[in-house]
């Protein structure tokens, strides 16, 4: 009988690689693949609203939305992380709490948005995620959430499942959370492509939406909660 625990194994996964994404987190959200989110947070959700940042990693990404000037409590799973965005991040409207995503210790309609870049894929069900989303966001309110495209290098993460040994990495592809969270009370109101360097020899603007889905490193999906329970 297995004894694999999939929180247990992904804290301890992520706090072996707690170094290596520190030295490189920042590199991302300034200039990287990750620098678009931001902006593209500021255009749905206004400034002064409070905001969940689930599996915030060492916290660069909380820090950018409170120096955007939003309340933020960033979330993740690894003590290792956490205790690095605590250490390193200092900010009046900013905190961090060690914590599963997927049963979160927050209370029914405290936030006016969510945001999870990169974090659903790593959970063993998404749906529970999504399903805490809805949950600790106020009626109305919003999620930022990327998924990692086919073309990320993370993936590789995945492979060993082929010869039956477990993994913490769920391969959900775009275009699967995108119908996920359409059953499950969410509404896209707007999506934002991040590709690789060399993507932009093609011309990408005449592609369908799925094609475009299919040559990219991540799509960061803007949703609305549809209904209140």
């Amino acid at each position: 009988m297995s004894t694999f625990n999939w929180v247990n194994e992904a804290e301890k996964q992520w706090n072996d690689r707690s170094k290596f994404w520190n030295k490189n987190s920042k590199e991302m959200w300034e200039v990287g693949s990750r620098k678009g989110i931001i902006p593209f947070f500021l255009k749905h959700v206004t400034t002064a609203k409070s905001v969940c940042d689930l599996g915030c990693g060492d916290g660069y990404g909380s820090y950018k939305l409170a120096q955007s000037g939003y309340h933020v409590l960033g979330i993740d799973l690894s003590e290792e992380m956490i205790e690095k965005a605590k250490s390193q991040r200092d900010s009046e409207n900013l905190q961090f709490e060690k914590g599963d995503i997927s049963k979160l210790n927050i209370e029914k309609s405290t936030f006016d948005a969510v945001m999870a870049i990169n974090s659903l894929e790593w959970t063993e069900s998404p749906l529970e995620v999504l399903n805490e989303m809805k949950r600790i966001v106020k009626p109305d309110g919003y999620a930022c959430v990327g998924i990692l495209g086919p073309t990320a290098m993370p993936r590789t993460n995945s492979y060993r499942r082929l010869y039956s040994e477990e993994v913490i990495c769920n391969t959900m592809m775009p275009w699967e959370f995108e119908q996920l969270a359409k059953e499950n009370g969410w509404e896209k109101l707007d999506e934002l492509p991040v590709y690789k360097r060399g993507a932009d020899a093609i011309n990408l603007h005449n592609l369908s939406t799925d094609l475009k889905q299919a040559l990219s490193f991540m799509w960061v999906f803007m949703l609305k909660r549809t209904f209140d329970e």
